[in-house]
């Protein structure tokens, strides 16, 4: 993760974090207190990520009351992000051995994905309702969506691209493909998330039905690939379930093994999916606002971005 990568996701981050305080102080203070409530709770599964860097961190022999204040006061990642950077500031000056700075990115790649799962990607999905809800008029919740969503992908990008560098003979990937990566994420999860917000608005809770559907069917999926990633046959079920969860707003490789073809497979599901979504919210495009014709267009356009990028990210790294 050389210093451009740690750089970025820094101020992605920091631009992520800051819209999100925002959209709280901006909700009470203009009276919309349900939504303010909500983005607070979006809080709460951050402190399973900072619980999870604090028990890192002592198993590395770091201990102290000042790391554990620092965790409750969800900064953890922060610090991780401070203590990588630092590491890689003194490798640059001095030869030194990099086995540190391998753990520090790779803590801090599963921690920031982990983060952007459990809580950028539920905030993403609010805001983006409520900035539907308001016909694009309410600037704030729609700028929190675009930095949530930049967020997202980015820890998407980070991770693939950390696990990539764990193959030998793998050279760090250029910010062309990094970049090419971005977009596609972008394209596959912005239509994604569209789609859920646009038939929320339709069908409200029975987006919960259309999510656990897509959970179960993505879980049995993934048991059938008899994947042995996990050894234990309890942990195994967890993983499959965990991962699943994840599939119902994005793709993520967990093999050593070419994922072209799970990856058609996911995608193609995806569209099924996002196209029923959008022409029962939209009631076959009958007699809509513009507002909903403006988001199945970008549901569409989105896919195919994220769908031709991908294409092009799959060239890439494979001439590399």
């Amino acid at each position: 993760m050389h210093a451009g990568v740690l750089g970025l996701s820094t101020l992605l981050l920091a631009a992520e974090q800051s819209a999100r305080l925002y959209t709280v102080v901006y909700y009470f203070t203009t009276g919309q207190l349900l939504w303010g409530w909500l983005v607070l709770s979006v809080l709460l599964p951050g402190f399973l990520v900072q619980g999870l860097s604090y028990l890192w961190f002592c198993e590395d022999g770091h201990q102290g009351h000042c790391l554990l204040v620092l965790h409750l006061l969800q900064l953890g990642v922060w610090k991780r992000h401070w203590d990588t950077a630092t590491t890689g500031l003194r490798r640059a000056g001095v030869a030194t051995c990099p086995g540190q700075l391998l753990l520090q990115e790779a803590d801090l790649s599963a921690l920031r994905l982990l983060e952007a799962l459990l809580q950028v990607g539920p905030h993403l999905l609010l805001q983006t309702y409520v900035f539907l809800a308001s016909d694009f008029t309410d600037v704030v919740p729609g700028v929190s969506a675009l930095c949530s969503w930049s967020a997202l992908s980015w820890a998407l990008v980070c991770y693939a691209c950390f696990m990539g560098s764990l193959k030998l003979g793998h050279l760090a990937a250029p910010w062309t493909a990094l970049s090419c990566q971005q977009l596609w994420r972008m394209g596959m999860v912005g239509a994604r998330v569209l789609s859920l917000a646009l038939f929320f608005k339709a069908y409200h809770v029975w987006v919960l039905v259309v999510g656990g559907a897509h959970w179960l069917v993505m879980t049995f999926w993934l048991v059938a690939q008899q994947s042995d990633i996990v050894d234990s046959t309890c942990h195994w079920r967890l993983f499959n379930l965990l991962v699943g969860a994840v599939y119902i707003l994005c793709y993520l490789n967990f093999w050593d093994s070419p994922s072209r073809t799970r990856m058609a497979t996911f995608y193609t599901i995806m569209l099924l999916e996002n196209m029923i979504l959008v022409l029962l919210a939209t009631d076959f495009l009958q007699g809509v606002s513009w507002t909903s014709m403006w988001t199945a267009a970008g549901v569409l356009t989105g896919f195919l971005i994220g769908l031709a990028l991908s294409g092009c990210c799959h060239k890439m790294l494979t001439i590399q």
